[in-house]
């Protein structure tokens, strides 16, 4: 039996582990640097002008079983409104063929349509075929003439300082 709920703070070591498996099916382990406390304090603090929460996630059970998890966050497109960005789906692989992925994704698209979101967007690596087969499948198109772009570490660091010289300057 599938059920899917919203996660709460008690959820947050699952949240973690679920992302650590995540990572190392992305060929990617030693990438993630989120902590409990982080993902606690983002996702689960007081919803204030103060201590906005950066996150929401679905936590995917299979009898009873935790399996999986949905993690995404508004976004805001300047041609077309309101929007969610689904940043992580994954089932872990022992539950995967039982419908939980589609649930899950149904459900995030289903938060999307109640808030009156214009779109849901994610990404996908491009070598993960079976995930590009399955988003397919559900009516998703890939962003062709899109090219993601990233900035983090040191490069983020030199350009934020690179603000606050204009800033000087003017």
């Amino acid at each position: 039996m599938i059920r899917i709920r919203p996660a709460t703070a008690s959820d947050v070591p699952l949240i973690r582990e679920l992302i650590q498996e995540l990572a190392v099916y992305e060929r990617e382990p030693h990438s993630v640097h989120i902590t409990e406390e982080h993902l606690l304090r983002d996702g689960f603090a007081a919803n204030d002008g103060n201590n906005p929460r950066c996150f929401e996630c679905l936590i995917a059970e299979y009898n009873g079983e935790p399996a999986g998890f949905a993690l995404y966050f508004p976004i805001y497109s300047t041609w077309r409104g309101p929007s969610l960005y689904l940043e992580d789906l994954f089932v872990r692989p022992e539950f995967r063929r039982h419908g939980l992925g589609k649930t899950l994704l149904r459900q995030v698209a289903a938060i999307a349509v109640e808030r009156g979101c214009a779109r849901l967007e994610w990404s996908v690596l491009v070598w993960n075929t079976p995930a590009i087969d399955f988003y397919q499948s559900l009516g998703a198109v890939p962003l062709d003439q899109w090219q993601r772009m990233r900035v983090t570490g040191e490069a983020l660091a030199k350009l934020a300082g690179a603000g606050k010289e204009i800033e000087a300057e003017a």
